[in-house]
């Protein structure tokens, strides 16, 4: 209860700072302690209670969907140009696939969706069936999510926009924080604090106790 105190005490804070013209996207910083990123590796996709984002979703699927982007089966060869595919891994924010395809689509599209961290996984990603109801349901499940990947002793991520509601915004901020304590090998010890800001604003800090 105390950390929702503080979390909407220093929204409270940051709202305080000049209006700018756009719709400023809220921040989320967890540093972490007595961590080490070489020997214990993070990679989760966690659901929060609000969207805060529409993400953009390519597929890749043997036929075309109306909802999302697809690239079929015929239309691979047009990605064997390495700038084509480092376009493409920036377009999107997340890929899909059936999973009858995963293997083309390792031997393809691997070397640049790959290191961008955003291959399509078994954890949220890869579909049995692509039928319309399966690809709605997926896509309204990643648009739900986050993706942490610690590659450094902190998580930064979006975790809302400035013109959601404050309890909204730490809603988020809880679902992300307490699934991510069930997932370090210290729990609470292993996080040093909290630190959350908007796009333009310097962050407000929050030690944990």
């Amino acid at each position: 209860m105390e950390l929702k105190q503080e979390l909407l005490k220093a929204l409270d804070e940051l709202r305080k700072n000049e209006e700018r013209k756009f719709n400023q996207t809220a921040d989320l910083i967890i540093n972490l302690q007595k961590f080490d990123v070489k020997k214990q590796n993070l990679n989760l996709f966690l659901e929060v209670p609000y969207k805060i984002k529409d993400k953009k979703i390519a597929g890749f699927f043997e036929s075309k969907n109306k909802d999302i982007e697809t690239i079929t089966p015929p239309e691979f060869k047009n990605y064997s140009d390495k700038k084509d595919l480092k376009k493409l891994a920036v377009k999107f924010d997340f890929f899909i696939a059936q999973a009858s395809l995963m293997p083309k689509v390792a031997t393809v599209f691997g070397r640049a969706l790959g290191p961008s961290g955003k291959m399509p996984s078994p954890q949220l990603g890869i579909l049995m069936n692509a039928d319309e109801k399966s690809i709605k349901a997926l896509r309204e499940k990643i648009d739900n999510s986050v993706k942490i990947k610690i590659k450094e002793a902190s998580v930064k991520l979006a975790i809302g926009k400035q013109s959601m509601k404050n309890e909204q915004i730490v809603e988020n901020i809880l679902a992300v924080y307490n699934s991510l304590l069930k997932s370090l090998p210290k729990g609470k010890d292993n996080v040093k604090n909290i630190e959350i800001k908007f796009t333009m604003t310097k962050p407000q800090k929050i030690q944990i106790r």
